[in-house]
Order: C-alpha cells, then sequence, then structure tokens
C-alpha cells in the first residue's frame, strides 16, 4: 500500500487533513496494523480507540511503524511523520480496505440488521447457498466465522461485528481461499463506530427493530440507534425489508434514498401489501412450514412462490427464512436449494429443544432482550397453550438496562414461572440486576425464585418441570463463559449444563 494511494482515497471521502512531515509519494507500507504489538516493519500504525495513549504509538515505532496515521499531530512523541485526518476510524477501514486490495469486489455480499433473528437469518443463507456454492460460502456471525474450508477457517466470534481491519483481513483471506459469496451481521454498532465504512452490500436486510442497546456505552437514543441500522439499506445495491415491523415506513423512505424502488422487496405474514406474502402451516415444537406467495409485478421474486419446511420452530422464524429466501434467491440460489437448506439448518443456542422423558421439551435461546423473548414466550404460548411455560433468565450488567423492564413484560404477559439467576453481569452485582426484574414482575402471574448459580438454576427449573411443561433457558444460548468484573469466566454452556442435569436425573436415566 502506497501513502499516495492511501491520500488520494482519503481524499476521495474528505477525510485527509494533511501530513506531519513530508512522505514521498512512493514511501509503501508493508503492514497496516491498529494494535502496537502487531505492528511490523515499514508499517502504517493506526491511532485509534477510547483509551489510546502516545505509548502505544511510541511502541509501535519501536516495531517498525514508519508512520501514523491519526487525527492529532504526535510530532512531540515520535520522529516518524503522521498522516492527519478527521475520523480515524473512517480512514482506518478505508485504508483497510487498500491494504486487502479491496476484497469486497471478489465477494457477493449480504448484510442482515435487525434487533433479533440476524444470526438465525444468516445461518439460513448460509446453509441455502452452501448447497448452490458446495465449499464457497463464507459466513460472518455472532458465533463463528467461516471463511474456508479447513478446520483453522473456522473459528468462533468475538464481536457481531469485527473491527474494520479486521472484517476487511478475513474477507481477503475467504476470498484467496476461493470462497465466492459471504453472508455477514451488521450490527448497529458497525455503522455507530464506522466498522463497516465504505463498505457497498450486494444485499442489505433489515429484519426488524425494538428499543434496544440504548446506554452510556452504545447509543445514546433509540432515534440513533435506527439511524445507525438503517445505514445498511443506505449502503445496499438490493433491499430486503420487513414489511410487519415497527418503523417500517421510515425504513423503507430510508431504502428508497439510496437503492431504486424496484430493487427494494418487503415480505410480510399474511400481509397483502408485502412483495411476498408468509402464509403459515403449521407449528411443532421443532419445526414449522409455510408457503409464500408473490404480489403484484415482481418476476424477480417470482420463482420463491411454494411451500417451505424450515427445520426450527417459532413463527418468527418463518420470517426469518422468508428473508434468507429472498436474499440467496439475488445471489443466485435455486428454490430446490433454498428447500434443502432450510430444513436441514441447526442454529448452535437459538431455539435448540431437548427432549426429555418425564421433564417437558426445553429450549436453549439465546433471547437476550425484549423483542426476542416476547417472541420466544408468545409463539409457545400460542401454539402450545396447554403448557406451562417455566423461563431461566437473567440479564447482562453494564449495558441494556431496559431489557430488565422488557423481561418482565414478557414474563407476566405470557410466563408461569421464572427463575432468575447470572448472565454476564460485568461490573454488577446479579442479584441487584435479578432483583430489578423481579420489582415489575406480577407475581400473582408468575411464580418468581433467584438462584444466583445458573447451573443450580437450570438444575431447579428442569428439576420441578413435568412432561406438560416447557423448560426456556434464555440469554446465552451455546456461550461457554459468563463475563463477570470485565473477566471471561468458563461456563459449561446452557445446552451442555442442560444435559447434563437430566442425565443426572433418575427418572432419566
Amino acid at each position: 500500500m502506497r501513502a499516495n494511494q492511501l491520500i488520494a482515497l482519503l481524499r476521495e471521502h474528505d477525510l485527509y487533513r494533511g501530513t506531519t512531515s513530508p512522505l514521498t509519494a512512493e514511501t509503501e507500507f508493508a503492514t497496516l496494523s491498529y494494535d502496537s504489538r502487531q505492528m511490523g516493519a515499514h508499517g502504517l500504525f493506526v491511532c485509534k480507540g477510547q483509551h489510546f495513549a502516545p505509548k502505544y504509538l511510541q511502541q509501535a515505532v519501536s516495531q517498525g511503524a514508519s508512520a501514523y496515521l491519526a487525527e492529532q499531530d504526535y510530532s512531540d512523541t515520535v520522529a516518524v511523520p503522521g498522516i492527519l485526518v478527521s475520523d480515524v476510524r473512517k480512514a482506518l477501514s478505508l485504508a483497510a480496505q487498500l491494504y486487502f486490495n479491496f476484497p469486497q469486489n471478489d465477494l457477493f455480499v449480504i448484510g442482515y440488521t435487525g434487533t433479533k433473528g440476524k444470526t438465525t437469518s444468516t445461518y439460513l443463507t448460509h446453509n441455502i447457498l452452501s448447497q448452490t456454492f458446495p465449499g464457497h460460502a463464507a459466513m460472518f456471525s455472532t458465533i463463528n466465522h467461516i471463511i474456508g474450508n479447513r478446520p483453522q477457517d473456522q473459528f468462533k466470534a468475538h464481536l457481531t461485528t469485527a473491527e474494520s481491519f479486521d472484517i476487511f483481513h478475513e474477507m481477503r483471506q475467504a476470498v484467496d481461499n476461493g470462497q465466492t459469496v459471504l453472508v455477514m451481521e451488521v450490527a448497529s454498532q458497525a455503522y455507530l463506530l464506522h466498522r463497516v465504512y465504505g463498505l457497498k452490500f450486494d444485499v442489505g436486510i433489515f429484519l426488524n427493530i425494538s428499543p434496544d442497546h440504548i446506554g452510556v456505552n452504545e447509543h445514546p437514543t433509540f432515534a440513533n440507534y435506527l439511524l445507525c441500522k438503517q445505514q445498511l439499506l443506505l449502503n445496499s445495491r438490493n433491499c430486503i425489508i420487513n414489511a410487519d415491523m415497527d418503523h417500517f415506513d421510515e425504513v423503507y423512505a430510508a431504502a428508497k434514498v439510496s437503492t431504486d424502488p424496484d430493487r427494494i422487496w418487503t415480505y410480510g405474514v399474511n400481509n397483502a401489501q408485502a412483495t411476498v406474502t408468509i402464509h403459515p402451516k403449521q407449528n411443532t415444537l421443532t419445526a414449522s412450514e409455510f408457503t409464500l406467495t408473490v404480489n403484484g409485478d415482481a418476476p424477480r421474486v417470482a420463482p420463491v412462490a411454494t411451500d417451505y419446511h424450515v427445520s426450527m420452530p417459532g413463527d418468527f422464524n418463518q420470517g426469518n427464512a422468508t428473508a434468507a429466501i429472498l436474499a440467496s434467491l439475488l445471489a443466485g440460489a435455486t428454490v430446490p436449494d433454498m428447500q434443502a437448506g432450510l430444513a436441514h439448518t441447526r442454529v448452535p443456542g437459538r431455539m435448540e429443544s431437548i427432549s426429555t422423558q418425564h421433564h417437558g421439551t426445553i429450549y436453549i435461546d439465546y433471547a437476550h432482550d425484549w423483542g426476542s423473548m416476547n417472541a420466544l414466550l408468545h409463539f409457545l404460548h400460542t401454539q402450545f397453550p396447554d403448557h406451562k411455560l417455566i423461563a431461566v433468565l437473567g440479564s447482562t450488567g453494564d449495558k441494556g438496562e431496559d431489557r430488565r423492564q422488557g423481561f418482565a413484560k414478557a414474563l407476566n404477559d405470557y410466563a408461569n414461572a421464572a427463575v432468575l439467576t447470572t448472565d454476564d453481569p460485568g461490573h454488577e452485582d446479579p442479584q441487584a440486576i435479578a432483583h430489578e426484574i423481579d420489582q415489575r414482575i406480577d407475581h400473582t402471574k408468575v411464580a418468581t425464585t433467584y438462584i444466583a448459580k445458573r447451573e443450580d438454576a437450570i438444575k431447579h427449573a428442569i428439576t420441578q418441570a413435568t412432561n406438560d411443561d416447557l423448560v426456556i433457558l434464555a440469554g446465552k444460548g451455546q456461550d461457554a463463559y459468563q463475563k463477570i468484573n470485565g473477566v471471561d469466566t468458563p461456563y459449561a454452556s446452557d445446552p451442555v449444563v442442560a444435559k447434563r442435569v437430566i442425565a443426572d436425573l433418575a427418572d432419566e436415566a
């Protein structure tokens, strides 16, 4: 990556403010990093981060950095030249794209945003495209990343949407590994922190939105949260939108700002105004079936009008599946690919079910806010009204405090019993978090217990359950840790704990 190329790109985006000392046009940067520990010879170091300190730049220079990219002049700290910009996060994204030779140009990129359903929809789409392009479909999800076909090309994710440098690095690895399509989750933080700045998606999907991620460490207001999510559609060549969602008119209007209406498709349950209508047929404890019809003149999506079987329960998963159908169609999938992919998708920690002989059915789901918890409990209550719902849950610390009131509301509307416990308390007291939820629970409707240790809470719920009960383990899914006082503390994960409990029950042997 040459300095003059980077400066030209920064100028194009009106980010360039000059240099602290002259750089020759042919100055070549062999490495790029925002982590001083990973800096290499003849490198460009990016000075970014809330806790950035000049000592990190000094360390980077000692390890080979020949220049730095920053919002302020550090000439009094180091002797190497600096490239000054108005927004270093945006500049990092552009520099990473240039450094990795714009890997997105060799991929068909599909992005999902929404308060809930991103991971499930991403998995469904990836499974379909793996039928269409065997061995050539990449995925960036909250659970894991797939950038190739070797064991080392599949690894656990650390963020819903990684830092821009890491995104484009992994894209380059995916391209080098022969991948041709990429399905990825796009969190609101990705736009708030400019992690996907300058990236144009081939398809952008907006699943839904409800109040979440509002707080001092996240979005200042709901309006800001919505605005950040809308950015995906403003940066997509084709848009798919859930017509049943709250704020649909605002989201659709945003899509039209940069996308021709002929390239915007909508879907909804029994919604004749949408491009595609979902007609639910059957829901069981483990799967669901539905039919799609296409309304009006929409030849591009006309082929999807047929029947589908999804290997996950929940009417909300019929919507996620429809989004996956439309997105994969635009990527080149056929209807048989869609039907096969949907019928055999398993999403770790999302509506996983465990059947027991005498203690009902256990569901493990990542539901971690009001929207996802409400959808999950509403579905189970509506489809299986004769079953008692027992929910095991907590709420994360240090963020999303409005979730606690939302959990209580969902429990009051649909649950019969709740076991409040620990769920990534961070620097907060888990009992105090549980108390905030408990204060808003209607105890005439919901029998409530507090058990601090999550393993014990799960054991209590399953042991007390009968075959007329559904036990919901909410919030953690497959997470194998608890975030406690800034430390990822090992935890076996909800599915593992549940299976251990069942194996130890005498009447389940």
